[in-house]
Parts: C-alpha cells; structure tokens; sequence
C-alpha cells in the first residue's frame, strides 16, 4: 500500500486543528471533504508523489476564504465606457444610496395609505416625482425596459398589429430581439418599409383595422449611415392620433439635460420628444438616465392604468430597494443636482479635469513607465451609438496584453488601444485615483509608497 496513503489525516481529527480555529465547522467539513478525496485520487492515480500537512491546511484555508468571499464586488472601471453593461452600467452614489436606506432598512409605506388608513399603492410614490420632473400624467416602473415593451404590447397589441419600420426590429446585448418579445407578448409584427429607408406614407399605408400601434425603436448600438431615411416620432405620433391609435416609443435610453460634445445632436432630450404628447414611452433607468435598473413607462394616465390592471405587472414589478433609490434619482433631477447622478458627472467632467488627475497619478510613479494620452470613448450601455466623446488616458509600456491580465487581477479593468494598455479616466471617479496609483505600482512592483 502507498505510504502516503497513511499520511491522510482523519477528517473529523483535522478539521478540530487549531490552525482552523474559528472557522464554521459545518462548511470547513465539507471542504476538507472534497480536498481529502482530491488527493486520495492523485495518489491513486500515482500523480501526487508527496504532499505536507502544512500545504493541505493552506489550500483548504484558501477554498474557505474564496467560498465565504461574496463573488459580486466592486471593480475600477478605466476603460473609458461610463455605461459599461458588463461592469453594471450607472452607478448610484452613495449619497442617493444613504437617503433611500431609510425607506430600505425600515418598515416602510410602501403600500401603505397613512392618510387613509387603508393598503394603497407602490407606484404612487414614483409617479407624483415623475409627473413633477415631466409633466406627464402618469408613470409605471417595472424591473427593466425589456419588461416595460413587453407588458405594454401585451397589454394593448394582443392579436392585433403593431407597425415599426424594418430598420428599427434591432437586436441588443443578450440575444433580446424586438420580433422575438414582440411574438412573445402576442401582438403581431407588422414590418414596413426597408433596412435602410422608411417614409411616413409607409406607416400610413400599413394602417388596417386590425392596428393597435404605430411603434418606434431606438436603435440602441447601431447606427444607419449613408442612403437612409427614417421618421420622427414627432409624425408617428402625430399619425397615429389621427387614426386613433396609440403611439408608442421604446426610447430605450433617455436623458434629460442637454448632452455636452454635441451628443444629443442625432437624439432629442426627454422632454423634447414628451411635446408630442405621446400615448406612451418606456426608457431604461440605468443607462443615461443615470439610475438603478428599471423599465420607466411614461404617457397618458388612461394607458398607464390599464397596464396597471395586466396580472402580469405583478410578475414586473420593482421592490422597494429599486423604488427607494429611484425616487431620491429624481429628486436629485428635480432640484438639478447632476452631480448626485455619477454617470452625469463622469460624461460632464471636462478633459482639462482629466488630465490634470492624470498628470497627478503619473507624478507618484517611477521610471517613466506610462505617458498622458488623449483618446476618444463611446457611452455604452446601448446608448448614443458611434458617437465619441474626447478623453485622458494614462498609456503604459511593455506587453499590453500582460499588463491587462496583471491589472485584472488587482480588480481593475482598462482597455488596449494602437497596442498600449491604457487607463482612461473618463470613467474612474476621483475618490478611485489614489487607488488607481497604489495598483499601478503594485503591478510594475514600485514598492515605496
């Protein structure tokens, strides 16, 4: 028999060792369990020649302390895209965060009536806040915008046609194809036009007693160049009221004050689109608008109750950590305090600002291992397609694709452009750069600091 086998400590024996003192014994069990029957196949299989107690205990130790770990944490995001969908698009800050934990962490009228005394309604709260800030009648939030044109063309489209132009039936990230939720929720694809083209008189001519809807898409990550053409929701809107139907946008992305760069040229604001007095229009909260996730429906009050009474709102609806953090976001709107909203504040930071925090960072380090680079960035997030924005990078040199996997592993993720491994301070927030400056030398081991 292997000798090593009879190096195998007892599991019961070794899990009460005092080099695990303090450990929760139920979970350690059950990682020294696997461990030890790890390493009794490895002897079996005659690839482990030897191993020490010391080394077993380490790994074991490891295991529990990656198992208790929480696998969501929080990154430093130097890529230069503040709506990186991968890395959880808008951030809310923490002052937005501290007032709502009042409503989150207590008891809370959520759908309480205190006046009345009676059960009211959750959507109440959003609703006064939302019609103040657009002045709209009324307001719905469901768990995200994909949910949003889905309650709203099962709602009103069930059996019957929708109209959007062929140029808009887009796809977005996660395989989420308009014709696809659109044959989900019932309502019938009537596509008109062509990819590149469609006219008002294509809507027009589309329209039959079978229509419940003239849609408009955005076109979230794409854009149409060249030979094409497309109409304003401005005449959709205006069309479908004379045929008495509704009109509906499924925005996508919405903002509210005026983009810097010339951002909103090709995209009006909000409010811009809202003076067409529009049946209804669903946005994300977490992309320009700069919020937690949700699907924001907006129009006319007749519409928004009837949404209301579709039992499949009660599979939609938000809870009240999303409801609390979003009224504070619009309060924040409200008395047009942006810099409460960081995906605001990271887009309005001139560059100026940048390279000055740039220049900061480069002056901790030794070796003139990076130079300031100006660059061009996108928003992200399915929002403001191929439009670019000036930016301040810090450029490193040595092997690009190296030093990615190296500031990785410090939990900060920046990009690779013209074969430099850059770090783009357009969406790092300022309270980060020290960090920022401990990790790069960390990574290039300048250790005195």
């Amino acid at each position: 028999m292997n000798n090593l086998f009879k190096k195998i400590p007892k599991i019961d024996t070794f899990v009460n060792d005092k080099i695990f003192s303090g450990l929760n014994k139920e979970l350690l069990t059950d990682i020294v369990r696997k461990n030890i029957d790890k390493l009794r196949q490895k002897i079996k299989d005659k690839t482990l020649k030897d191993f020490s107690m010391e080394d077993l205990a380490d790994d074991i130790k490891k295991e529990y302390e990656k198992t208790i770990s929480p696998s969501l944490k929080p990154l430093i995001n130097a890529t230069g895209v503040i709506l990186h969908t991968n890395m959880g698009r808008s951030l809310v800050s923490r002052e937005i965060l501290q007032k709502a934990a009042g409503a989150i962490c207590s008891y809370s009228n959520l759908e309480y009536d205190q006046e009345k005394g009676k059960r009211g309604e959750r959507y109440s709260h959003i609703t006064k806040d939302l019609q103040t800030l657009l002045e709209v009648e009324s307001a719905l939030v469901v768990n995200n915008n994909a949910s949003a044109v889905f309650l709203i063309l099962n709602t009103f489209a069930k059996n019957k046609e929708v109209v959007v132009s062929r140029g808009e039936l887009v796809e977005i990230g996660g395989s989420f194809r308009v014709p696809e939720v659109m044959k989900e929720s019932g309502a019938k694809l009537k596509e008109i036009g062509t990819t590149n083209k469609t006219k008002l008189s294509d809507y027009e001519d589309a329209i039959t007693d079978n229509t419940a809807m003239l849609l408009k898409v955005h076109k979230s990550n794409f854009d149409i160049v060249g030979f094409s053409e497309d109409v304003s929701f401005e005449e959709i809107s205006h069309l479908a009221k004379t045929h008495n139907i509704l009109d509906y946008y499924d925005l996508g992305s919405a903002y509210i004050p005026e983009l810097p760069y010339n951002l909103g040229q090709k995209e009006p604001p909000l409010k811009k689109i809202l003076k067409s007095n529009p049946s209804l229009v669903s946005f994300s909260g977490d992309k320009l608008f700069g919020g937690v996730q949700a699907g924001i429906i907006i129009g006319k009050k007749e519409y928004i109750d009837k949404l209301k009474q579709n039992q499949l709102l009660r599979m939609l609806r938000v809870d009240k950590i999303t409801l609390s953090i979003l009224q504070e976001s619009l309060k924040a709107y409200i008395f047009k305090e942006y810099d409460k909203i960081p995906t605001l504040k990271l887009l309005f930071t001139d560059t100026k600002a940048l390279k000055t925090r740039a220049k900061n960072i480069k002056q901790t380090l030794k070796n003139n291992i990076c130079e300031v680079v100006e660059s061009k960035t996108y928003m992200g997030g399915g929002t403001l397609p191929n439009r670019t924005f000036p930016t301040i990078a810090l450029a490193f040199k040595g092997d690009a694709i190296e030093l990615e996997k190296k500031f990785r592993s410090y939990d900060l993720i920046g990009r690779i452009e013209n074969d430099k491994f850059l770090i783009d301070f357009r969406s790092i927030l300022p309270e980060l750069d020290d960090k920022v400056s401990e990790i790069i030398k960390k990574v290039f081991e300048q250790n005195d600091y």
